[in-house]
């Protein structure tokens, strides 16, 4: 369904809402009619492209379409149903400051990332960055609550992480993606809050003690031999669980470059 048509479905759903008729409900069809925008839209005064509406003598745009113009990121999180935008603004030394506060990076080609070992690692391609032959095609939006989240114990979310390897077999650089990672945390705990063995109507079981049916945690610890796997497959996460329900996870994302080329994102996880 076309852009266009989901605008005046919009419009159409705000209208039968109300209970109008005559006058009241032609003026109210009239605020709400939704036109594409006749105006030109320049960016740095080169014209631009932007799929635009007037609603009522304004404009208006996507948001995603137009961070994706400015090169910010903009995403939704409906664990709590607000949004998210990052600048990915360079710091003082021309590298890109990672997000920590679990939203999206985007890599863009040029892009500098300051990494573990104190050397700067440049993107110079990333046309394969969600584009994977194996996928069914884009990500979606993070998983939204099927369950009470807030009956899990709180996770910490670690902070941003780069690391540089100049192997034999190329420049690597891994960066921890915690956008993913919490779809890997979203996704096992809808599978916890809705599974017999861990839950009891829709929230987390606790033992006698107060300990939980499931605990999560969004780092593996380097001893541990974790399972990975790449594309992103939800299967990957209910098979595991399902095997086990109750217990520890661990689990993390990893953004993968080789010689500056974004190759995928790596998808590790733990349970005992």
């Amino acid at each position: 369904m076309s852009r266009k048509k989901n605008m005046l479905l919009v419009t159409a759903g705000i209208l039968a809402g109300v209970t109008m008729t005559g006058p009241a409900a032609h003026a109210a069809a009239e605020y709400l009619k939704a036109l594409p925008s006749a105006q030109s839209f320049y960016l740095d005064g080169a014209q631009v492209a932007l799929e635009a509406y007037a609603i009522n003598g304004r404009n208006y745009i996507q948001l995603v379409e137009l961070g994706e113009l400015l090169g910010v990121t903009v995403t939704y999180r409906a664990s709590d149903n607000s949004v998210h935008i990052s600048t990915g603004q360079a710091q003082a030394d021309g590298t890109v400051q990672l997000p920590a506060d679990g939203s999206r990076y985007i890599p863009q080609a040029g892009d500098v990332i300051r990494c573990n070992d104190g050397t700067d690692y440049t993107i110079t391609d990333v046309s394969r960055y969600d584009k994977s032959l194996f996928a069914s095609g884009p990500l979606g939006e993070l998983p939204a609550p099927t369950c009470d989240w807030s009956s899990f114990p709180e996770v910490e979310l670690p902070e941003p992480e780069a690391r540089h390897f100049n192997l034999e077999a190329g420049d690597y650089l891994f960066i921890r993606n915690l956008y993913e990672t919490r779809r890997m945390q979203y996704t096992l705990q809808n599978l916890a809050g809705n599974h017999p063995d861990t839950s009891q109507n829709g929230q987390l079981k606790y033992g006698a003690k107060g300990t939980p049916a499931v605990r999560i945690r969004l780092t593996i610890d380097p001893s541990l031999t974790a399972h990975s796997f790449w594309p992103w497959r939800e299967s990957e996460l209910e098979d595991l669980f399902n095997s086990c329900p109750p217990g520890t996870y661990s689990m993390e994302a990893w953004d993968v470059f080789r010689n500056g080329v974004y190759m995928y994102t790596e998808y590790k996880l733990h349970a005992i």
